[in-house]
């Protein structure tokens, strides 16, 4: 923050003088005003980081002009200053806003702590409303790139559920199709955007864990309960929770995030108080939750209670020339970054790009793209200098060339095609992996899906 301005609003000349001395040895900018009137002439003309105000001052009083400055603007902190100091002016004072109350007349060195403290709370404060605007921004409704018909429905949806008051929404789609960029901008593009956004994701802790951090708990619940605990429901009220892999939550605590769902109140793990919040929900998983359900890891309730508002995330092999768009966009977010000068994909690149499965979906392109400009040695980046696994007419066939008539279930392919692979590299899921081009996590979750750990 630049050098801190102050506003002093009182009509004692003395009094202001004595405070403009200090301030400016201590190197605050300081400005006068002897009246509330010509005190909120002066906030609408600059920006101030801290306001001095008088509880009596002639014609308006101190209270008055501070429900003004309040009304104006929330962030600047004001100080209240009296000689009559009482309980009842100071509550009235700090209920409109007021940082603190202090009595004339001042001890310097405690009035200093005061203001520094409050200048403090002042350059925060500026720094969450910068990093909420930076988040608009950043998760805005024009970074869902793509004109796809998929991709257009997906943009109106998400777009009708950020100015909706729905309380849970449901994402699905495969691993890095962009589940978390949706649950952002659908929080940051709604009138929850200046509250929190939590962000947890379900398969990454313990279950004991994730209960503590969902919920919270009271000091003494377990052993290293030391300390009371706020959980993220009760941290993000009025904002938003995003559940990420939430088909991986134990099924104990898809229990309680069911009674959190339905009544809108939890207690802190050890704790015997109900706690009422409002928050919005969104859920996401890349899970098959309906052969969860039948395999009883899933609660069919909770299926059904947060599946209100289900939105379907595409993978990428299934939206054509919306690669392009998003390769581009990412050419030119690394070459800026990377300070490489303007950079574009040759028609070639373009078409090697349409043609691979990418089974990682938007993460692996963006990884992709990130390596390609990087290494690329001149302005246009050639189908050569695209490392990604082989074009689809390049793959062997593994596949029956005919559909039988009863027709052919993709996920029992699939699962021959995992057991080929760990059976040919002798269970080195690593090898596996990179013979079926996938990550060892997406390995892993295929490996789980179908028993196989």
């Amino acid at each position: 923050m630049s050098t801190p301005r102050i506003l002093i609003i009182e009509d004692e000349k003395l009094i202001r003088w004595s405070l403009r001395q200090r301030f400016e040895e201590e190197g605050y900018r300081v400005d006068e005003a002897e009246n509330g009137p010509e005190g909120l002439e002066k906030l609408e003309s600059g920006v101030f980081d801290l306001v001095m105000l008088d509880y009596k001052l002639p014609g308006m009083t101190g209270l008055e002009v501070l429900r003004q400055i309040r009304a104006g603007d929330e962030d600047i902190v004001v100080l209240m200053m009296t000689a009559y100091s009482n309980v009842e002016d100071a509550v009235e004072a700090m209920r409109l806003g007021a940082f603190d109350y202090v009595s004339k007349p001042f001890n310097m060195d405690e009035l200093m702590l005061t203001v520094a403290k409050a200048l403090e709370t002042t350059r925060l404060k500026r720094e969450v409303r910068d990093f909420r605007a930076q988040m608009k921004k950043e998760f805005g409704f024009d970074r869902i790139l793509g004109k796809c018909p998929q991709i257009v429905r997906l943009f109106g949806m998400i777009q009708d559920v950020a100015e909706s008051g729905a309380s849970t929404v449901f994402l699905r789609g495969e691993s890095g199709t962009g589940k978390d960029l949706v649950a952002k901008a659908i929080h940051y593009n709604s009138d929850r955007a200046n509250r929190p956004f939590m962000n947890i994701t379900c398969t990454a802790i313990s279950e004991a864990l994730l209960e503590s951090e969902l919920f919270g708990h009271e000091r003494g619940a377990f052993t290293d309960a030391k300390q009371q605990k706020k959980g993220l429901f009760e941290l993000a009220d009025h904002g938003t929770v995003f559940l990420d892999e939430v088909g991986d939550m134990p099924l104990n605590l898809q229990a309680k995030l069911l009674r959190f769902l339905e009544e809108k109140t939890f207690r802190r793990v050890g704790g015997v108080k109900d706690i009422a919040v409002d928050v919005r929900i969104i859920a996401a998983t890349n899970r098959d939750l309906e052969k969860l359900i039948a395999d009883g890891q899933f609660r069919e309730d909770l299926y059904y209670r947060i599946n209100i508002i289900p939105i379907e995330l595409p993978p990428l092999r299934e939206r054509g020339d919306d690669i392009r768009i998003i390769a581009e966009f990412f050419v030119d977010q690394f070459a800026t970054e990377f300070r490489r000068g303007p950079r574009q994909i040759s028609d070639a690149g373009v078409q090697k790009l349409k043609e691979y499965g990418w089974p990682g979906n938007v993460r692996e392109l963006r990884n992709t793209i990130e390596r390609a400009v990087l290494f690329c040695k001149n302005g246009t980046i050639e189908a050569a200098d695209l490392t990604i696994g082989p074009t689809v007419a390049a793959r062997p066939t593994l596949v029956p060339t005919d559909i039988p008539a009863d027709g052919i279930s993709i996920q029992d392919i699939e699962e021959r095609l995992v057991r080929k692979a760990l059976e040919q590299t002798e269970n080195n899921q690593t090898r596996a992996a990179k013979l079926l081009r996938l990550s060892r996590d997406q390995l892993r979750y295929r490996m789980e899906r179908y028993g196989m750990l």
